[in-house]
């Protein structure tokens, strides 16, 4: 009985495919909203992620606090760091690698070509603390990083502007009111937050100091752990000994901050799916107009087919019969628009994370959820048409014309 009964909901939905289409028309809309929501807001995440990942892996940035209230109540800034914390922090946190940073915008150039970007001063440990690895060339010799010597490593960004189709190493590059060799070219990385990661120049601390800053003060260091587990240890040690050097360990009030990526991943994160979760809400009510639109066409259904509905009763149909096989039809039409708004919201999030170029991530929870949901909104409001036909009185539905 049940198969016949689900095999007469289909013929049913069969003979009228274009309106048994429009009456799922609501639920595809819904859950493709509900699915393109989900999967945009953790494709986002994931390019959060991964961008800020891509800044460095296990990296700790401190910096001095701006504009902080003196005794007199006046704002001012946090004492620079110098050369000797950064010795501090290497001798007194074991495992971690240290590397101060001083960034001036300059513009440079090679014979008629110029170009301006920053230039970053800091040492070799930089590089492993940010992931660059080099394309061509080397390093900073141990000798040139304590001598300030004048030479630079470029980013592919830079190349491409001033030596195209030439080899940049061994040639020379001029910067405001000084030059350098150059010695190496990094790795293209590409873009992290809207900043191309390749269009930077670096060269030994001790020379941007001297040669374009012209004083001593280091404005950012960076510190990264061995692995993810050591980030807190080395975090919470390098606040005790920060506090001993600069003398706030006595009021706890810092004069510094220590920033960790993780941190702003899980805030970042924590952002993007709430809005996640806020634009899926908004479209789920799309749902629920959905479900009253199967609803109406169910209700003009029993209308329209209670001569029928009257014969069966007549030849023996139970009103259980009658009302599971309407609850059939409006289940199936709404798991029919379950589907096609599952293919159409899998596929609509990724052309659009392609066009974003957000890293495509499919929620099979999301999805099956959707579905489950779609396929109970045919129950929840396919009830009262089913029930209004399993009321029917047989008599009064043969003479219905």
């Amino acid at each position: 009985m049940i198969l016949d009964t689900v095999l007469m909901a289909l013929g049913a939905i069969l003979r009228n495919k274009m309106r048994s289409l429009l009456t799922s028309l609501g639920i595809i809309i819904g859950v493709a909203s509900v699915i393109t929501m989900i999967h945009l807001g953790q494709s986002a995440s994931q390019s959060v992620t991964d961008s800020i990942q891509g800044l460095g892996a296990n990296m700790l940035i401190v910096q001095p606090d701006r504009a902080r209230r003196s005794a007199s109540g006046r704002y001012v800034d946090a004492p620079p760091f110098e050369l000797k914390d950064v010795e501090a922090i290497r001798r007194g946190i074991p495992d971690v690698n240290v590397a101060p940073l001083n960034a001036r915008s300059v513009s440079m150039s090679s014979g008629s070509a110029t170009y301006q970007t920053s230039v970053l001063g800091s040492t070799n440990d930089y590089f492993a603390i940010r992931g660059w690895t080099l394309g061509a060339g080397r390093q900073f010799t141990a000798q040139e990083v304590t001598q300030g010597a004048s030479v630079c490593i470029l980013g592919q960004t830079v190349v491409d502007a001033l030596f195209v189709d030439q080899n940049p190493i061994g040639k020379t590059l001029r910067l405001v009111n000084t030059s350098c060799q150059i010695v190496g070219v990094l790795q293209a990385k590409g873009g992290s937050f809207g900043n191309d990661q390749d269009d930077t120049v670096l060269m030994p601390f001790k020379a941007v100091q001297r040669r374009l800053i012209g004083k001593g003060d280091v404005s950012t260091i960076f510190v990264s752990a061995k692995s993810p587990g050591e980030v807190e240890r080395v975090k919470e040690s390098l606040s005790l000994l920060l506090r001993s050097r600069r003398g706030t360990w006595k009021d706890g009030d810092d004069d510094f901050s220590v920033r960790d990526t993780k941190e702003i991943i899980d805030i970042l994160s924590t952002v993007t799916l709430t809005l996640t979760g806020l634009l899926g809400a908004i479209a789920a009510i799309s749902l629920f107009v959905g479900g009253i639109g199967i609803m109406n066409i169910m209700l003009v259904s029993v209308t329209e087919r209670t001569r029928e509905i009257g014969v069966r009763l007549a030849i023996g149909a139970t009103a259980r019969d009658i009302q599971l096989q309407f609850l059939v039809e409006a289940s199936v039409l709404s798991a029919l628009g379950g589907a096609l708004g599952i293919v159409s919201g899998v596929g609509l999030s990724f052309l659009i994370t392609r066009l974003l170029e957000f890293p495509f991530v499919l929620s099979m929870p999301a999805v099956l959820i959707s579905f489950g949901f779609s396929a109970c909104i045919g129950v929840v409001f396919g009830f009262f048409p089913a029930r209004k036909a399993a009321l029917l009185n047989p008599i009064e539905a043969l003479r219905h014309e």
